[in-house]
């Protein structure tokens, strides 16, 4: 049982009125596929992966590898006990006319706030932090990209998002002291790499 009612602002209705009116089916179908990417299940698969191959063939890698994966682990648990603490109700259930332009219908009606989606891509975002420059933009870009596609399939208001993606690069960073210890990464800056 949720004990705080959030409501979405009058930008978040108006982001989501302009995309009723405006998506197609076309739009809705390949934002919800591309969404699949910052789905817990694949990240935490991934996560999981990378763990199991820097432990077998990259044992450097291993500091950042534990850490992406206690990172993994965190953001897909936060998301649940907030959604149990907040009770927001779902853009795409109050936008009924953007249903009719190919909007799908997405999760518990009520778990709007906030996006499990934007925090496992804040948190890959700021996890970024660790890798040269053009791999960190690419992966930066992806995030941001991947975390919007909840705001087109109306599966979020955009504030969600917003909060979400915050949420996930604060966790990702607050667990830096613990999870990438200086002396175990070899660097005097909590593991960011410098080019």
């Amino acid at each position: 049982m949720a004990f705080v009612e959030v409501k979405p602002t009058r930008i978040d209705t108006a982001i989501a009125n302009e995309i009723a009116d405006h998506t197609n089916s076309g739009l809705e179908h390949t934002a919800q596929t591309l969404a699949w990417a910052a789905d817990e299940h694949v990240l935490l698969a991934l996560a999981a992966a990378g763990w199991l191959y820097a432990h077998l063939r990259q044992p450097q890698q291993r500091p950042i590898a534990n850490h992406v994966l206690a990172v993994s682990l965190a953001t897909a648990v936060l998301p649940h006990v907030l959604k149990s603490v907040f009770d927001q109700i779902r853009p795409d259930r109050l936008m009924i006319r953007g249903h009719r332009h190919g909007v799908p219908i997405s999760g518990q009606a009520r778990d709007a706030f906030p996006s499990g989606h934007a925090v496992h891509m804040g948190a890959l975002a700021s996890a970024a932090d660790l890798l040269p420059k053009t791999p960190r933009r690419l992966l930066r870009a992806v995030a941001v990209g991947l975390s919007l596609t909840r705001i087109a399939v109306l599966a979020h208001w955009a504030s969600d998002v917003v909060a979400g993606f915050a949420l996930g690069a604060a966790v990702e960073r607050l667990m830096r002291p613990w999870t990438l210890a200086k002396s175990r990464c070899g660097k005097g800056n909590g593991g960011r790499r410098h080019d």
